[in-house]
C-alpha cells in the first residue's frame, strides 16, 4: 500500500506483524552510487523522518534497515520496527520464525498519518 509520493520517490507500507515501511526512487537506479546526490540526500533525509516517527511512535527495541535489490534490482530501502517478542527477534525477518508473536501495536493508522504528515510538511 503506498502511502506516500512526491516527483522523486515514493513510500509504501509492508503487509507484516511489525511496522515496516519502504522506500523507492522513482527513476530505477541499480544502485545508491547511480543517483545524482542531491537524490540520494531526498532519501537519506525521507529515511530520517520515517525512522524518527517510527521510534516515537512505536518505541521500538532496534529498527532494521536493508537495501538489497537482488531481487528488484533497484534503489529502495525496508525499515522495520522490531521487538522483543516479534515473531523472528534477533533475526531477520527474512530469517528463521523463532516463536510465535506477542506484539501488541498502537493504531497503525495513526502511524501512518504522523509519517505522510511528517514527510508532506519537510518535502514541500
Amino acid at each position: 500500500m503506498r502511502i506516500y509520493e512526491d516527483t522523486l520517490l515514493y513510500v509504501e507500507k509492508e503487509e507484516s506483524q511489525i511496522p515496516w515501511l519502504k522506500i523507492f526512487t522513482k527513476e530505477p537506479y541499480r544502485e545508491l552510487g547511480d543517483m545524482p546526490k542531491e537524490i540520494r540526500l531526498y532519501l537519506w533525509q525521507t529515511y530520517d523522518l520515517i525512522e524518527y516517527e517510527m521510534r516515537h511512535f512505536y518505541n521500538p527495541k532496534k529498527i532494521n534497515m536493508a537495501s538489497f535489490a537482488n531481487i528488484l534490482p533497484r534503489v529502495h530501502i525496508h525499515i522495520m520496527a522490531r521487538f522483543e517478542n516479534d515473531s523472528h527477534f534477533p533475526n531477520p525477518m527474512w530469517g528463521e520464525k523463532l516463536r510465535e508473536s506477542t506484539v501488541h501495536l498502537p493504531n497503525e493508522e495513526e502511524f501512518l498519518k504522523r509519517v505522510f504528515n511528517a514527510l508532506t510538511s519537510k518535502h514541500n
